[in-house]
């Protein structure tokens, strides 16, 4: 008899493991993500997006790599604009929060805990331990 859930690895993250966003785990634990997108709009998208319960995928071009990549119009809104503008990250960022903004900014490349800590100003051992136990937050999870 098969089993469809996912398999977690065996292997503890380290300092060294990359995370990103995994929108698959969203999608299949809150059908209200997108709600947590729209909360990270600018306030100009926040009006336009508004009155839109789904918008479509579009390709998205990596900066860094010039891989085009499916994303959410949403998501894609979210990388290209809003996470460039100033307030969009602060030190008054809780530390998840502020992971997940980092994610969305840097189109969900995977980053170590200690390219997070550069980018959040907060200790790679505190953000491995919160970000690698039982409790999934925010779908922040180690690339499989």
């Amino acid at each position: 008899m098969s089993d469809n859930k996912p398999h977690f690895s065996l292997i503890k993250p380290t300092l060294d493991t990359p995370f990103h966003i995994d929108f698959d785990w969203w999608k299949g634990h809150d059908s209200n993500w997108r709600v947590f997108l729209k909360d990270c709009l600018c306030p100009e998208h926040q009006a336009a997006f508004a009155n839109q319960s789904e918008s479509g995928m579009i390709d998205w071009v990596d900066p860094e790599t010039a891989e085009v990549h499916q994303v959410d119009g949403l998501q894609s809104t979210l990388m290209s604009h809003c996470a460039k503008e100033p307030g969009f990250l602060t030190q008054n960022t809780a530390m998840i929060d502020a992971l997940f903004r980092v994610f969305l900014a840097t189109g969900n490349s995977p980053m170590t805990p200690k390219e997070l800590s550069e980018r959040i100003g907060k200790p790679a051992d505190t953000i491995l331990r919160t970000i690698s136990g039982v409790q999934v937050y925010k779908g922040i999870r180690p690339v499989q």
